[in-house]
């Protein structure tokens, strides 16, 4: 997972569908979804990315990130959707499915498909 910082945060969310945990290192629930969202980058067509919070507090700013984790989408460069909290991994793919763009959910329907 790709660690982002002030310098690289806005390439990256205006390259294309990238999901964003918003974390901190003292945070259980944020360290409990990490291999969760592990496994998602390497199962659907989505890349996957982190913020410290506590290092860049002014990119959680931006997005209103009040509670961590948040694990948001951005697609353009704009938010699409968020998730607050810790969830089980079936909670993200069902959610992945609602917000990536619809060009996106070809592959993650396919994924489902395979999983059934």
């Amino acid at each position: 997972m790709r660690e982002l910082d002030g310098t690289t945060f806005d390439a990256a969310i205006a390259a294309g569908p990238v999901v964003v945990d918003f974390w901190a290192p003292w945070c259980r629930p944020c360290r409990a979804i990490e291999p969760i969202l592990a496994e998602l980058e390497s199962d659907v067509p989505v890349a996957v990315a982190r913020v410290n919070i506590d290092e860049y507090p002014e990119i959680a700013a931006r997005f209103d990130v009040f509670s961590i984790p948040t694990v948001m989408l951005f697609s353009g460069g704009e938010p699409r959707g968020a998730v607050v909290g810790a969830r089980p991994r079936a909670a993200f793919e069902r959610w992945l499915a609602e917000v990536l763009p619809a060009g996106e959910l070809e592959g993650l329907a396919a994924q489902g498909q395979q999983d059934a």
